[in-house]
């Protein structure tokens, strides 16, 4: 399987974990994480990117907060007609980019964002486009935030991602977060293990 092959899944996507499935079940706890994050570390003023934002609950957990500089990227060809309908005022207040995480964040000015975070997405990019992580890192004024699935407690000794399947259907790349980017040039600040996904908190480079 190969990094379209990938892709064309996730574009397609409908029923479990498509936009329609998120936005039924709504913001959660990791919607309340993400924000308690940035209470902490960031005014209601910062520019945050959501890579792999679907149909926008997190986003929207924000925006119901007060943060209003908001902006996602999504390659599921339903994620924003979903958001219109179910978050219309994060769709009108937000910017927004139909398309793959590759595609777009080599378009983006260094320090664009002054966060950019994932929720259980960089986890699905294949290897061959594994450079994506470096624009990342680049774009990230201040901070990157990481809430993925990293596998087996051993996976900081390996470089190259285990691979599962999810219902023998979708595969997920497990990857240690903390090498990735502190290879990078970022600081992790902060770390904590949930039940399935790990959450890192990085100082970009250019902080």
């Amino acid at each position: 399987m190969n990094s379209t092959t990938v892709r064309r899944q996730w574009a397609d996507r409908s029923g479990e974990y498509s936009p329609e499935y998120y936005a039924y079940y709504g913001p959660d706890e990791t919607s309340e994480t993400i924000r308690s994050i940035l209470d902490r570390l960031v005014g209601r003023d910062a520019s945050i990117l959501e890579v792999g934002c679907s149909s926008g609950r997190h986003l929207a957990h924000l925006h119901d907060d007060g943060f209003e500089t908001l902006s996602g990227i999504d390659v599921n060809d339903d994620a924003f007609d979903v958001m219109a309908e179910a978050y219309p005022e994060l769709a009108a207040d937000g910017t927004f980019y139909h398309d793959s995480i590759e595609a777009v964040v080599g378009e983006f000015d260094d320090n664009q964002f002054d966060v950019v975070y994932s929720v259980e997405t960089l986890q699905h990019l294949h290897p061959d486009v594994e450079w994506v992580f470096e624009d990342l890192a680049r774009i990230s004024g201040d901070l990157l935030i990481t809430i993925e699935n990293e596998g087996e407690d051993d996976r900081s000794q390996e470089s190259d991602p285990d691979v599962s399947y999810v219902n023998d259907d979708f595969p997920l790349y497990h990857r240690d977060w903390n090498r990735v980017f502190t290879e990078l040039g970022c600081v992790e600040v902060d770390a904590t293990s949930g039940k399935r996904d790990t959450i890192r908190t990085f100082r970009s480079p250019q902080a």
